[in-house]
């Protein structure tokens, strides 16, 4: 245990965000660099090293969490570090991203706020990569075997790294023009700065794996070809297909899907737009759907110049605290949460539904007709008497997604069999019908948080390496039908 009287001694403390007047101004990561470290031992102190350690199955990776939170009180930095990549490939994504489900399994949580898990996980690795003790893993041996990985997030990332180290040849294959997935060009630069990505790709590259860009299977190169080429493949294309909003004026100009919106933003970062086609700047913006992406899209509006944004979100505002009925300890909740962009400003309104878009004679869209909900029987009904309208110049669509891309032929081209929600079916071991083909993260999973993406992967890749030499040392943290405390 670190230190047996931590969490009696140190209240729970959190990064520092940078003023937002300043954060504004630019893209860079809202928190003050290098703001963690003065605090994180105390913080990393407060870790009763339980019994039973919860955190460990509220994290899909199985983090030890005890252990680095060990080190980290320590400062043994080069310790903890060690201890987080056994399990996790990228914790400077996760630590930046994840909304912490270890968090709300601590059993501090009980009756006080928990271990700053996320923090003490960023500063370990932030810290590793600052003194070098993050270096390319290279295999002993190569097995002779070929193996080719679509997509390009952290499932895919995470399934070609775990199989280049275990000696198989490894090539990702992805569609845009740059090595990433939603990481790339889903997440701001303001949330995770790119940098940090250039960097893991530079490590893989080290230790042999071979990354091909502007390249989509089914459209670019059938799937006949790739088959014929690997010895296996694994799918980690992602959950893609946006949900839409069929209601009178969709097709006005000004309203975009929100990954239609936010790579632009993310493309004027690195280099190719000096201004993004869609911008909201002198605009007033609406962003329909409550969720990460929604913050997100209201992070951009506000850094582009908007003259307002306003988040409109069909269920009712969660609650402050933990319902101990409905959402007991622990589970993760569904709480109301004020991000970094929500701090930036902008109106959030809750239990309202979208009717109509209203244009001018140009056909941009000019206002958003809404109405207020109640839900009856589990299903949302409009209240009579509180339908207005709401100017609207740029709306962002950010109400999840429905299902792997279907229209590259991707699918039919693997001859894949799909679940019963639309997802790319699979067994224990992540195999699809098809042999030799594996499939990991939002294809199989449908859309989720990018924990369970590196999970899938690294548990893909041991499917993936039996499939291969019959045996496998690889970890497999979890199997499809995995639920780490409901999240």
């Amino acid at each position: 245990m670190a230190d047996p009287k931590g969490f009696l001694n140190h209240g729970r403390e959190v990064a520092t965000s940078r003023p937002v007047e300043e954060r504004l101004k630019d893209w860079n990561e809202v928190h003050v660099p290098g703001s963690l470290l003065p605090i994180i031992s105390k913080q990393a102190g407060r870790c009763m090293n339980c019994g039973i350690p919860f955190c460990h199955n509220g994290c899909p990776l199985g983090n030890l969490v005890p252990e680095w939170n060990d080190y980290a009180y320590r400062e043994d930095w080069a310790a903890a570090s060690e201890r987080l990549h056994a399990t996790n490939n990228f914790p400077e994504f996760t630590g930046r991203l994840c909304p912490a489900p270890c968090e709300s399994a601590c059993v501090l949580g009980i009756n006080q706020p928990p271990v700053t898990i996320k923090n003490v996980e960023v500063s370990i690795i932030d810290k590793a990569w600052e003194a070098g003790d993050v270096a390319p893993r290279i295999p002993e041996r190569l097995s002779g075997k070929t193996v080719a990985v679509v997509g390009s997030g952290p499932a895919g990332l995470a399934a070609a790294q775990q199989l280049t180290r275990a000696g198989h040849t490894v090539a990702v294959y992805e569609r845009a023009d740059r090595i990433g997935g939603l990481l790339r060009y889903g997440i701001p630069e303001f949330k995770m700065e790119k940098r940090h990505i250039n960097r893991r790709i530079e490590q893989m590259r080290a230790e042999g794996t071979k990354f091909r860009t502007g390249i989509e299977i089914g459209r670019d190169m059938p799937a006949s070809a790739l088959r014929k080429r690997y010895d296996a493949v694994v799918l980690a294309v992602g959950a893609t297909t946006p949900r839409d909003l069929p209601v009178p004026g969709r097709d006005l100009k000004g309203i975009h899907q929100a990954m239609e919106y936010l790579p632009l933003a993310n493309k004027v970062q690195e280099g190719d737009y000096v201004t993004p086609p869609i911008s909201a700047e002198g605009k007033h913006v609406v962003v329909i759907g409550g969720g990460d992406t929604g913050a997100d899209c209201v992070g951009t509006a506000h850094r582009q110049g908007a003259a307002s944004v306003t988040q409109l979100e069909i269920m009712p505002r969660p609650g402050e605290e933990r319902d101990p009925a409905s959402q007991p300890w622990p589970t993760f909740p569904m709480l109301y949460k004020v991000t970094s962009a929500h701090e930036e400003g902008g109106e959030r309104v809750y239990s309202v539904s979208t009717t109509r878009f209203e244009g001018d004679e140009d056909g941009n869209v000019q206002w958003l007709h809404l109405t207020e909900v109640e839900f009856v029987d589990g299903r949302p009904t409009p209240k009579p008497g509180t339908e207005r309208k709401i100017p609207a110049q740029l709306v962002t669509l950010a109400m999840g997604f429905t299902g792997t891309d279907r229209a590259n032929g991707l699918v039919e081209q693997f001859g894949l069999e799909l679940d019963e929600r639309g997802n790319i079916a699979r067994d224990a071991d992540f195999r699809t019908n098809v042999p030799g083909v594996f499939v990991a993260g939002d294809a199989g999973r449908g859309q989720s948080l990018i924990v369970w993406a590196i999970a899938e992967g690294r548990s893909a890749a041991r499917g993936c390496d039996r499939f291969l030499t019959g045996a496998s040392d690889l970890p497999a943290p979890i199997r499809p039908t995995d639920r780490a405390l409901a999240v």
